[in-house]
């Protein structure tokens, strides 16, 4: 899965872990549909890809994660027009996803930026990076995402400080509210993120999938309806070889080998 059938983002694999790479650094990473599109494509496939387990996003350049909208292509009905159903940049409005996905924000993370950003499971972020949602500001409203899941992470209140204000953070201010899990360098962003990536690829890929869609499926549910819900990636784990290597080598005192199947 290469970078070569794409215009406006760049993509990788090494190993297991797919990076996607918003690549329109003379607009700081902002997205036009097209762009969109294309992220769509290549988060459709990484989801699609039984040898691929975890994700990294993030944008080209050391100023921008993504400026969000490239209300400049809008105004002017640059390309293709809409969005994918699964959201700007491909993954807003994406709830199919089980795989995790980091946020590497090295830069602006600035309205639909930011929403990309939220919508990944952990970010780790620059000390230069800077988050907000300004779409008020300029007579908008976040609308992938940034109302609904902001107030889910950091409570109401503090949200509404950030959602009627239009106001940017720095990443220190995120650190604080649990927006980011990691502040680093931005020299280290991107070995930090693939850490994080070989952390989480120590641990068996289906009983991360199953965590993850446990843990977001009952997450707007009393804890006795969570505690008795059922999910297909809990039954996929259980099914799985997997499921018997784990207990296996840890009986054997060795490193499992996992499979993801």
């Amino acid at each position: 899965m290469g970078s070569d059938s794409y215009e406006f983002i760049r993509t990788e694999v090494s190993g297991h872990v797919f990076t996607l790479t918003m690549n329109r650094p003379e607009v700081m990473n902002a997205l036009h549909p097209a762009a969109s599109f294309e992220m769509a494509d290549a988060i459709d496939k990484f989801n699609d890809d039984p040898e691929l387990w975890i994700g990294i996003l993030t944008g080209a350049g050391d100023r921008a994660f993504s400026a969000g909208n490239d209300l400049k292509a809008t105004a002017s009905g640059e390309g293709q027009s809409g969005f994918p159903d699964t959201g700007f940049g491909g993954i807003t409005h994406r709830f199919d996803c089980n795989k995790p996905i980091i946020a590497a924000v090295n830069g602006v993370a600035l309205g639909g930026g930011f929403e990309i950003a939220l919508a990944a499971d952990i970010i780790v972020a620059s000390d230069t990076a800077v988050f907000g949602l300004p779409e008020p500001k300029v007579g908008l409203a976040a609308l992938a995402g940034g109302m609904h899941r902001l107030p889910r992470l950091i409570g109401v209140k503090n949200a509404m400080a950030l959602l009627l204000t239009g106001k940017h953070i720095d990443a220190r201010e995120a650190h604080r509210l649990g927006i980011v899990q990691e502040i680093t360098k931005p020299e280290d962003l991107q070995a930090r993120a693939k850490a994080w990536a070989e952390e989480i690829s120590e641990c068996s890929p289906l009983s991360v999938r199953a965590t993850k869609a446990a843990a977001l499926g009952g997450l707007d549910r009393p804890l006795e309806e969570a505690l008795g819900m059922n999910f297909r990636e809990v039954a996929d784990l259980f099914s799985s070889e997997d499921f018997r290597e784990g207990p296996r080598a840890f009986a054997e005192k060795r490193k499992p080998q996992w499979k993801g199947r």
